[in-house]
């Protein structure tokens, strides 16, 4: 395209006349964007979070963020003459007697759910992609930041309501506060402003979940898009796809189209949800009671995991100095409650680094990964999906005891058995399937793909027509290349070792470097060498002479 379109000529013009922005604007409306759907995953995170903000808004009018008692006397006839919080009348009131509060209400809860999703699938695909290599590893910790701080903003709304089920999850937040050893107390008591439940501690969530924490996500947004924006987005490979360019659909209009009809059917899809799939039916849990508690009792998913690790954790503490009276630390709370968090987390912060110590790849990558072409970082990937999977069921053991009738201990022990055999069979396994799957590709190149035709050669043998794979896949294969391994292991002629390989750390990095890198299945030349694609000699090629064994 030759011609500026007039959709951005006429604007430009206009602003270039007022303010000199003409270039800036014909430079970035024409900006390319890859066509891959795995692209979309990011964009669900961005439209559910500007719903959950149009949506907060709406509710922010009619909610009392308050714990002061007061005596129901509302639509809800159940509930007339119970005496609960402001927090939970507003809710009540939201709920049954503002026009279209209750379609809200719930179009606020599940674009909360769906936000954190689509973060955590997001993640994923860039993890399994290696997208967060060089130069975009300071992005990758911006999504983890944004992660971390959309399941404590999932905490805080969760608690907002103050019914009997958000409640039990407050409850456990302050258990988990009270097992952080000598600051546990002091925090408890600053968050819930005295004894628990305290009077404050709403107002407080209040606060931090329309305030604080929702202009730290703008700002880390904003940073997070701009820096997408200037590095230049990754890509799928394929054909005429390289590191010096991007293949896809330019901002205006293509893009920005496609993008409001997305954003238009995650809305419909949240409205749709919100209409037929009640969510957290609060009146029907009544308010809450420090001296209540519902069986069966869930917390949002996202929380799951935690609930799990509470679960499966055996009754271990520790008496300071061999004393209760001098302190005691509640191994059985702290370790659950900051153990698997704390372990995804880091592992998600360092991995872009370990990964470049342990390769030694410093170089820029604008071409994203095959998952299969990377076995030990897919297989990884998987480990703590199974590893937060299992947690997130093992939180509702007691449900699986009750309808399946299992013993509720035998669940418990069947948990902290999984909790490590599951991962590292979710590692072995997924490795193998990695490779053959590069396997697979390399028969794809070598033998062509299957036509669905049965040719009978002349000496009586039956074959498959095979045809060779079209430009696009052929390139989409052959972008596999080794995994880099660190150089040098070997001394020089003097019997030195070189430098990466001194010391027990150098010699861990080597061998760490050499078990994850190389190419253990290599690319064929595109031909098998002996059999062409219909099953003769492909015209002008010899055939390759085999050594014989041995």
């Amino acid at each position: 395209m030759t011609t500026v379109p007039k959709l951005i000529a006429g604007p430009s013009r206009y602003l270039d006349d007022r303010l000199g922005a003409a270039n800036f604007f014909k430079r970035n409306l024409r900006k390319i964007f890859p066509d891959h759907w795995s692209f979309l995953l990011g964009e669900i995170a961005l439209y559910t979070f500007i719903i959950l903000l149009l949506t907060g808004t709406f509710l922010t009018f009619w909610f009392t963020p308050s714990m002061g008692h007061v005596v129901y006397d509302g639509s809800y006839a159940p509930l007339r003459g119970v005496e609960m919080s402001e927090a939970y009348a507003s809710t009540l009131e939201i709920s049954f007697d503002v026009r279209g509060g209750l379609l809200l209400r719930q179009i606020h809860h599940w674009a909360a759910l769906l936000f954190i999703a689509s973060l955590m699938v997001h993640m994923l695909r860039v993890f399994f992609t290696g997208a967060y290599r060089k130069p975009r590893e300071l992005n990758w910790l911006i999504g983890i930041a944004l992660f971390t701080l959309a399941l404590v903003e999932g905490l805080t709304g969760y608690s907002l309501p103050d019914d009997l089920l958000s409640g039990a999850g407050l409850r456990i937040t302050q258990g988990v506060l009270m097992s952080l050893p000598l600051v546990g107390t002091y925090l408890s008591f600053f968050l819930f402003g005295g004894e628990y439940p305290g009077h404050d501690v709403i107002s407080r969530f209040f606060t931090l979940h329309i305030l604080l924490i929702p202009g730290i996500l703008v700002a880390l947004i904003t940073v997070h898009l701009m820096l997408m924006w200037l590095q230049k987005h990754t890509q799928m490979p394929g054909k005429g796809r390289t590191k010096t360019n991007v293949v896809g659909s330019p901002l205006l209009p293509a893009f920005m189209a496609k993008s409001g009809a997305y954003l238009l059917f995650t809305a419909a899809v949240l409205t749709g949800l919100s209409t037929f799939a009640q969510i957290n039916p609060i009146w029907l849990y009544g308010p809450y009671s420090p001296a209540d508690i519902s069986a069966g009792s869930q917390p949002d998913w996202y929380m799951g995991f935690l609930e799990g690790s509470l679960r499966i954790m055996p009754s271990w503490e520790i008496n300071l100095f061999g004393t209760a009276q001098a302190g005691t630390l509640p191994l059985s709370v702290l370790i659950p409650a900051l153990g698997p968090i704390g372990l995804i987390l880091t592992g998600l912060v360092l991995y872009p680094f370990l990964e470049r110590w342990i390769t030694g790849d410093r170089g820029e990558h604008h071409i994203a990964d095959r998952p299969r072409n990377n076995p030990h970082r897919t297989a990884i990937g998987v480990t703590g999906i199974t590893f937060y999977g299992l947690l997130l069921v093992l939180g509702a053991n007691d449900l699986i005891a009750t309808f399946f009738n299992i013993s509720l201990n035998w669940t418990t022990y069947a948990g902290r058995v999984l909790i490590f055999v599951g991962p590292a069979v979710a590692y072995l396994v997924t490795y193998r399937l990695c490779l053959g799957l590069q396997r697979s590709d390399v028969s794809v190149l070598d033998h062509g793909v299957e036509a669905g035709v049965i040719r009978r050669l002349p000496h009586g043998e039956f074959i498959e027509v095979h045809t060779p794979p079209s430009d696009d896949a052929e390139a989409h294969l052959r972008a596999r290349s080794p995994i880099p391994v660190l150089p040098g292991a070997r001394p020089d002629s003097e019997g030195v070792p070189p430098e990466v390989a001194r010391g027990p750390l150098g010699r861990l990095r080597i061998t760490m470097s050499r078990a994850y890198g190389g190419d253990q299945i290599p690319l064929g030349d595109g031909h098998d060498g002996e059999r062409g694609h219909d099953g003769e000699q492909p015209a002008g090629r010899t055939p390759e002479r085999k050594a014989p064994p041995g």
